[in-house]
């Protein structure tokens, strides 16, 4: 009797504690405000303040770029690399202020 008791209330506190919530992902905005991603003028994000969470963001969006990327070269018979800059120079740009962008010297400057 004791033990079904207990099983009971094991399995009523796993039901008031609910199932276990991932962490929410890094969002590239809240990870650019935090000064833990910046942009870079190759046309990929850069990571400032390395950890697990900040490099995994810049993985997924730097994927996504490249695919991108390669998509416009092909319609436009150019190279991949001549896109990616051209978009760094303009992320590079629109970075508001506050926000960190890596220098031509390798240097991440808050602008």
């Amino acid at each position: 009797m004791r033990t079904i008791r207990t099983g009971l209330v094991l399995a009523a506190l796993l039901l008031a504690l609910g199932p276990p919530v991932p962490a929410a992902a890094l969002d590239l905005e809240q990870a650019k405000a935090r000064g833990l991603v910046g942009e870079q003028a190759d046309g990929y994000l850069g990571v400032i303040e390395a950890s697990a969470e900040s490099r995994a963001l810049a993985e997924r969006v730097n994927a996504k770029r490249r695919a991108e990327y390669a998509e416009i070269a092909k319609k436009r018979g150019t190279s991949e690399s001549a896109v990616a800059q051209l978009a760094g120079q303009k992320l590079v740009q629109r970075t508001p202020g506050g926000q960190y962008v890596r220098g031509s010297d390798g240097r991440w400057v808050k602008k």
